[in-house]
């Protein structure tokens, strides 16, 4: 079994012989943790990174969510941290910072750090907006070697005077390329100003646009470039379907692929937090066990509905892209995207969510007419053809609108949207 494995071996090096860990010089404390979680041979990320990291070398690394690039920054961490905290005496102090966009990737990070330090006593601990701070606060004054961040809260802690960096001497920046999606780039230069010159640096980020490395040049010095490409075996390993409906047809069509009692667990993608809470309300008018994480949903709301989905109380998850980003579920055999995504990598990353660890994975899109052109640019990107549904009860018999067209509809939705707040703001005046 592989530790976090998303299908790494399509790395841009080729093929590599399998290693175990205990080839990477790992220490035996966290070779005995590994063991335990019955991990044995290292991703590709990992092969690449964790030799480097542990020779202190600044790393770019080019990796997505599910590549095990958590264990790869992680488990040399700890092992630096280990090696320079014996001897010394018990009090802490932040020595090593994780920035994560999300709260969800911030809490599974600070998971993994917990997982592989077991044996170490090495503490850390997870900060994040949307709760009350005073837990958070409560463990940093008690005292911790690694801090796993949401940049918001970070600032705020930091502006209030609970954090210092100044003692940091291994910073991460994870998923870099949505944190700068999310606008939180102001945030990240903030930070950078805060840290120490002589520390040592990794950036990891699922793609690499001129903005990115632009970012990743003012983080790192004579930094050495990992990367894995995970795109062409997600193709392999996954099953993917493609229905083509119309817009008004989607809730319908939605229904009937659920019909299908093979169909246990599923996550489903949602490009907008409103359509997210829509599929829910016409889920469960069909008595179909959902919810939905998004933006919008307060964290323990979040941390619930991904607990039950976890158990399998929960039989449909609706997420959008930013809230899913981090989500890790073992043994999850369907995905499905309930709207086309407009950028090709974002498809990837979505079904890459599936057949993880070589498991069966299946993914199924639901395309209406205006989005067929991202179905072409797809299928350029992972270089195949999506198989199309045959048995389809609902299927595409509109066109593409006209620009005119487009422009006219998107003028009645906005009217639309006016006039549901309006009166959802009458209903709440009369309520008070």
């Amino acid at each position: 079994m592989k530790l976090n494995n998303n299908n790494t071996s399509n790395s841009k090096n080729g093929n590599q012989k399998i290693m175990k860990f205990e080839e990477l010089g790992i220490i035996k404390p966290l070779l005995k943790a590994i063991t335990e979680k019955k991990y044995s041979e290292p991703t590709s990320i990992q092969v690449k990174a964790i030799p480097l990291v542990l020779k202190r070398n600044d790393v770019l690394g080019c990796a997505q969510t599910g590549t095990g690039k958590t264990a790869a920054f992680a488990i040399p961490i700890l092992q630096h941290l280990y090696h320079e905290r014996r001897g010394k005496s018990n009090s802490r102090k932040i020595r090593s910072l994780v920035i994560t966009p999300t709260r969800e990737l911030a809490i599974q990070i600070a998971e993994s750090f917990t997982n592989y330090g077991k044996f170490t006593g090495i503490k850390n601990t997870v900060i994040f907006g949307g709760v009350k701070q005073k837990a958070q606060t409560d463990a940093l004054r008690q005292g911790v070697d690694i801090l796993v961040a949401t940049p918001g809260r970070l600032l705020d802690l930091m502006n209030q005077g609970f954090i210092r960096l100044k003692d940091v001497e291994y910073f991460v920046l994870d998923e870099a390329d949505r944190m700068l999606d999310m606008g939180f780039i102001h945030d990240i230069r903030k930070i950078i100003a805060k840290l120490p010159v002589q520390r040592q640096s990794l950036f990891f980020s699922a793609t690499m646009p001129k903005n990115i490395v632009e970012l990743s040049r003012k983080i790192l010095r004579n930094p050495i470039k990992v990367e894995v490409s995970p795109e062409a075996p997600t193709v392999e390993i996954i099953q993917q379907y493609l229905y083509y409906t119309n817009r008004a047809s989607k809730k319908d069509l939605l229904l009937h692929i659920l019909q299908d009692s093979d169909i246990k667990h599923v996550l489903l993608f949602s490009r907008t937090k409103h359509g997210c809470d829509r599929i829910v309300r016409n889920l469960k008018k069909q008595k179909i066990k959902s919810a939905a994480i998004h933006g919008d949903k307060t964290q323990n709301q979040r941390q619930k509905a991904l607990a039950q989905f976890k158990v399998r109380e929960i039989r449909v998850l609706v997420a959008t892209d930013i809230a899913a980003r981090g989500i890790d579920i073992n043994k999850l055999e369907y995905v499905i995207n309930y709207d086309i995504p407009n950028i090709a990598e974002t498809y990837v990353h979505r079904i890459g969510r599936t057949g993880r660890a070589g498991e069966e994975g299946n993914a199924i899109s639901i395309c209406e007419p205006e989005e067929n052109a991202y179905i072409k640019d797809i299928e350029k990107l992972i270089r195949r053809k999506i198989v199309i549904v045959k048995e389809n009860p609902f299927p595409q018999t509109e066109k593409p609108m006209t620009a005119n067209e487009k422009k006219e509809w998107e003028k009645e939705k906005q009217q639309r949207k006016q006039e549901f707040f309006a009166a959802r703001r009458k209903k709440q005046n009369r309520l008070k």
